[in-house]
C-alpha cells in the first residue's frame, strides 16, 4: 500500500488539534506528517502518534519539499494564499475554511452525500460549515426519495464554533461574572455568552441574513445540488462548550408515512440520525 505525505496547516490551532485527534484515531496510510501554523504558533510542540513535532511555520515555499494531501485549518485568508500555492506544487488540499465553497470549479463535499465530487477537483476540495454537513447527511435520503421542496433550519452552536476565543469568553463569563464588568471579558463575541444566547453568527447581510445563515443556505443548495432550492436559516451561538445542535423543518414534494420516513433514514447506510 502506497504511503502518504500528509499537511496540515492550522495544527496548534481549535479545529487543528482536533483534525491530529481524528488522524491519530484513524491511523490512515501515511508515512510522514508535517504540522504547520502562522509565526505567532510556529515553533511549538505538540505531541502527536506519541511523538514531539516541532511546528514549523507556513511560507509560501512550505510546499516545495513535496506533499501528496495538504489539511487546511488556518481561516480563509490563510487558504486563500497558500491552497493554491499547494495544489500548484501537485498537492490536493482539503480546506476547512469558507474560502472556496462557494466556486463553482471547486467541489463542496460531505463524503457520505456527494463523495463523487471529489473526483473533479482540481487541487483544492471545499469542507462545508459544521452545521450544514450534519443536516445534509440526513436531508439526501429523503430529498431522494421525497423530494425536498423547503427547508427551515434553527441551528444551535456552541462556542468553540467560534475558535479558542469563544471558548475564552464562555470560560471567562463564568468565572468572572460576579467579580468583574462584561466588557473585560470580551474577546469574540459582541455581548456576554454566558447565561445568554446571540442571534448572530459572523457578520449581518444586507439581505437580513448572518453571514453563517447565508452560509447554510447556498452550501445546502451546492452539495444537494438544488441550486433553486427554498431554504431559510436562524442561527444561534448559545453558552455551550462543544456540539452543536439544530432543528430542521422540511417539506417534500411527494406524499410520505412517518413510518417510511423513519426507516428511510435507519435504512440509509450513511445516515447516523436514528443509531
Amino acid at each position: 500500500m502506497k504511503q502518504y505525505k500528509l499537511a496540515v496547516v492550522g495544527a496548534t490551532g481549535v479545529v487543528g488539534r482536533s483534525v491530529l485527534k481524528v488522524l491519530e484515531e484513524k491511523n490512515l496510510p501515511i508515512s510522514e506528517y508535517v504540522l504547520f501554523s502562522s509565526s505567532k504558533s510556529a515553533g511549538s510542540v505538540l505531541n502527536f502518534f506519541g511523538k514531539d513535532f516541532v511546528v514549523k511555520e507556513l511560507k509560501e515555499d512550505s510546499f516545495d519539499e513535496g506533499f501528496d494531501f495538504a489539511i487546511f485549518s488556518a481561516g480563509s485568508d490563510t487558504s486563500k494564499k497558500f491552497a493554491p500555492i499547494a495544489a500548484s506544487k501537485g498537492c490536493i488540499v482539503v480546506d476547512n475554511s469558507s474560502a472556496f465553497r462557494m466556486e463553482p470549479d471547486i467541489p463542496l463535499v460531505v463524503p457520505e452525500v456527494n463523495s463523487d465530487e471529489i473526483k473533479h477537483n482540481n487541487g483544492i476540495i471545499a469542507n462545508p460549515n459544521c452545521s450544514t454537513i450534519q443536516a445534509v447527511v440526513a436531508l439526501k435520503p429523503l430529498d431522494v426519495k421525497y423530494g425536498i421542496k423547503r427547508i427551515v433550519y434553527s441551528t444551535y452552536q456552541a462556542v468553540s464554533g467560534a475558535g479558542i476565543k469563544g471558548i475564552s469568553d464562555l470560560e471567562n463569563g463564568i468565572n468572572n461574572y460576579i467579580s468583574k464588568n462584561d466588557s473585560e471579558y470580551l474577546q469574540k463575541f459582541p455581548y456576554p455568552i454566558f447565561n445568554n444566547c446571540i442571534p448572530h453568527i459572523d457578520v449581518f447581510l444586507d439581505s437580513g441574513y448572518t453571514k453563517e445563515e447565508k452560509k447554510m443556505i447556498d452550501e445546502t443548495r451546492k452539495i444537494l445540488g438544488r441550486p433553486y432550492l427554498n431554504v431559510t436559516a436562524t442561527t444561534v451561538r448559545v453558552p455551550v462548550f462543544n456540539s452543536h445542535s439544530e432543528s430542521i423543518n422540511v417539506e417534500f414534494e411527494n406524499d410520505f408515512e412517518l413510518n417510511d420516513l423513519v426507516n428511510t433514514l435507519k435504512n440509509s447506510p450513511r445516515c447516523c440520525c436514528y443509531g
